[in-house]
């Protein structure tokens, strides 16, 4: 049997109908409604753009615990009491709730995600992607925000302070509102809150998604710049990249990394570990706090530029210079070559 299309991602429709709870809101709902505002937003229209810019949105919003009006939606989420994607519910809060392969139960942007995830990136990313890196920006997208979101939202661990969830928390009003103001300008207040916090989760999504794709191409270079090294301890990158997480998720051997920073070249120590101080192998301890002709005599490298006191980074002018001090240091240090 055929896998069912999500509802609104066949484009036959022009307006699709979302609603989830009034009241309260929270990170997960928030999340939610900002994947659905992607994901269903005409094809090419919003390419990058936070919440408002731009074209218009088929997405039909609205918030509210009325059951005539859940009944009337097309797409509802984080009420209702009812998972079942072919009728466009998604629902946690049952006594059976759904759960991840992990056992971790979903929030309900973790299972807008799971349907629709893929629909938002395309139609984030300014360049369009084939479906195997879709696939895995998806998954680096659902690691790194939608996991820690439904663990949240589930009181299985909490994001943390200026977390996402704090921040979406504090764009509410008071709960003394009412008591201030008055039921309408309370109820006004709230759905000012929640456009304010769709557009602070809106922006962290464009980011987390554009990270995870730059992170994969960061991967592919660094690997193929490891493959192409003559000393695989010494890794030269044509522009700067995080490397050092390439390094350590493919266990790579790697002292010193070279790669322009402006008007020179630097050499930085790798870490012994991810997140540590200290280097596998510091520069030259004659180099520390050295810069242009003092350093340039203590090292033999004529355009030697600086040596950080701390001995973790030193520069030279050139390619080469930057080059020949990683090598140097190496001969000076106590690096075993890698075979």
């Amino acid at each position: 049997m055929a896998e069912q299309t999500p509802i609104g991602l066949d484009h036959e429709v022009t307006q699709v109908r979302a609603l989830t709870h009034s009241g309260n809101f929270h990170a997960d709902e928030t999340l939610g409604y900002v994947i659905l505002h992607y994901a269903l937003a005409p094809r090419g229209d919003l390419k990058g753009r936070v919440m408002g810019e731009g074209a218009a949105d088929r997405l039909l919003f609205s918030r509210s615990r009325a059951p005539v009006q859940i009944q009337a939606a097309d797409i509802v989420f984080d009420v209702g009491g009812v998972y079942d994607p072919a009728k466009g519910r998604y629902d946690h809060h049952m006594k059976n709730k759904p759960l991840r392969e992990d056992g971790t139960p979903y929030s309900a942007a973790g299972l807008l995600w799971k349907d629709y995830g893929r629909a938002a990136i395309r139609n984030i990313l300014a360049t369009p992607v084939d479906e195997a890196l879709c696939g895995t920006i998806w998954q680096a997208v659902d690691k790194a925000l939608i996991l820690p979101v439904d663990q949240d939202d589930n009181g299985v661990a909490k994001m943390g302070r200026l977390s996402l969830a704090e921040l979406v928390s504090t764009c509410g009003p008071p709960w003394d509102t009412t008591e201030l103001y008055g039921a309408e300008e309370a109820a006004r207040r709230e759905m000012e809150g929640f456009a304010n916090a769709a557009e602070i989760v809106a922006r962290h999504l464009l980011g987390t998604v554009d990270r995870a794709r730059a992170s994969l191409k960061a991967t592919h270079r660094v690997l193929d710049a490891y493959a192409r090294a003559e000393d695989k301890r010494i890794l030269v990158m044509d522009t700067g990249m995080p490397a050092e997480k390439v390094i350590f998720e493919n266990d790579l051997p790697v002292v010193y990394i070279v790669s322009p920073a402006g008007a020179q070249w630097n050499v930085k120590a790798v870490p012994p570990a991810r997140g540590e101080f200290g280097q596998r192998v510091s520069l030259p301890e004659a180099w520390g706090g050295l810069e242009g002709k003092a350093l340039a005599e203590a090292s033999g490298i004529a355009d030697a530029v600086f040596a950080h006191p701390a001995r973790f980074i030193c520069g030279a002018g050139s390619r080469e210079g930057a080059l020949a001090m990683a090598c140097r240091a190496l001969e000076i240090g106590t690096a075993p070559a890698a075979s």
